[in-house]
């Protein structure tokens, strides 16, 4: 093909730039009310449980709408999806900003429902990570995949504990209204931005010409992985690998669970150890923050070192601190657990999107609504969870055993670590990029 009569817009660079922008913008509705959540429970006398459902609700829309939307992809290419979730996103954070003005503190009695019904707006923008996750993989050739995809999700996953940092802060300095305006002027600007510089991968721009979009067509632009070409044979593609299922068990754990310790924590140091709001934030940013970054550097390790033993490496880590935590008897020892379970959950997030165009290279959309939607699912699951342990044990200290969650949920994931490792590694179907990926997971 004469690529010179061809016009195929965007470079691999600039689409994850604006891919890890958006996701950005859309990821920080993690946040929506998890640092407020004492406020919230305050004016409306929620029980541990119901604090907790209001601290991950976001999680909920956010982690379904992952799995239609990343496998969407597959079809429609990755513009129009991450679009569509985050303009849902931004009229979550506009209609809190109207309800707080009209409601809050003294006629939120009766409002729960509708806080709940914003936190599931707010939340599709974090579905685009599922999207992003596809957009990315497509732009890049697989050798570089780990660092693109450890880039794009390590400073996107940043925006939850920025937000959880700075939004009490900026309640204190402007007032819980004027805090979240400011949050859906943001964002607006973040979705222009998108809108304007955003550009699907060479094979959909190629397509929408009538051109050829196969792996002799897109190899000149630097694409290797095609997509399956609908998003119901994107999913059911990557639902017929065992290896995807386990992956979403793995990620559960590691990015539910960062999901839910970035919306649970403001409260567990509030209630455990009486912080005030600003300071709960800034600790949790601390963890958060950790989680995020080290998931750069993790993707990058992951182009270029064995990671036969980083997934058991890794939920060990996070066991450890789990146990520090619940044995802690200070903030101290208790912000270094913390921090020793968000450089596990950062690192094993890095190693199990690593391992997602390894298994299925061919249905890389399904298998990212798969493992990004039911993986991130652990973040609505999990703080409910933790409230009723927290119900549960009771005594003057209760909050501790809320990290036993977490601890149960990585003895079940080594169980399942040898599994992966007997599980067959993925072919490239397109002519001249077949290549069996030859290092183990196990």
């Amino acid at each position: 093909m004469n690529t010179n009569t061809v016009r195929v817009r965007g470079r691999p660079a600039g689409a994850l730039a604006m891919a890890t922008l958006g996701f950005f913008g859309g990821f920080a509705g993690v946040s929506i009310f998890g640092p407020l959540v004492p406020k919230f429970s305050h004016a409306m006398a929620l029980s541990p449980v119901e604090a907790g459902l209001l601290a991950a609700i976001a999680n909920l829309s956010g982690s379904l709408l992952r799995i239609p939307f990343g496998a969407w992809v597959d079809s429609a290419g990755g513009k129009r999806p991450f679009l569509i979730l985050l303009l849902a996103s931004w009229l979550g954070v506009a209609g809190t900003a109207w309800l707080v003005h009209a409601a809050y503190p003294a006629h939120l009695q009766g409002m729960y429902p509708v806080l709940l019904l914003l936190g599931l707006l707010s939340g599709a923008g974090i579905g685009t990570f599922s999207v992003g996750i596809a957009q990315v993989s497509y732009w890049f050739p697989r050798s570089r995949q780990g660092g693109a995809l450890g880039t794009y999700a390590g400073l996107g996953n940043t925006a939850p504990g920025i937000f959880a940092g700075l939004l009490p802060a900026l309640v204190l300095a402007w007032g819980m209204v004027s805090a979240y305006a400011g949050w859906a002027v943001f964002l607006g600007l973040i979705i222009l931005l998108y809108a304007l510089l955003m550009h699907d991968a060479p094979s959909f721009q190629l397509r929408r010409q009538g051109l050829p979009a196969d792996a002799a067509a897109v190899a000149a632009y630097g694409q290797e992985l095609l997509p399956a070409g609908s998003a119901r044979a994107g999913l059911a593609r990557a639902a017929r690998r065992p290896a995807t299922w386990l992956l979403v068990a793995f990620y559960f754990t590691s990015f539910g669970g960062f999901l839910a310790l970035t919306a649970w924590l403001p409260s567990f140091w509030h209630t455990a150890y009486h912080e005030r709001l600003q300071a709960a934030g800034l600790l949790t940013l601390s963890f958060s923050l950790l989680s995020s970054l080290v998931r750069v550097p993790g993707g990058i390790l992951a182009d270029r070192l064995s990671i036969r033993y980083a997934l058991a490496v890794n939920l060990l880590v996070m066991g450890t601190g789990a146990l520090l935590v619940m044995g802690a008897g200070s903030p101290g020892a208790a912000l270094a657990g913390t921090l020793v379970i968000a450089l596990g959950m950062g690192l094993q997030n890095a190693v199990v999107f690593k391992l997602l165009p390894r298994y299925v290279p061919d249905a890389m959309g399904g298998a990212a609504g798969w493992v990004g939607g039911l993986g991130a699912l652990g973040g609505f699951v999990i703080p409910p969870l933790q409230g009723l342990a927290v119900q549960l044990v009771g005594g003057p200290h209760p909050y501790a055993a809320s990290f036993g969650v977490l601890l149960a949920l990585v003895a079940l994931d080594l169980a399942l670590v040898p599994w992966l490792g007997r599980q067959p590694q993925g072919v490239l179907a397109a002519p001249g990029l077949a290549a069996e990926v030859s290092e183990s997971a196990g």
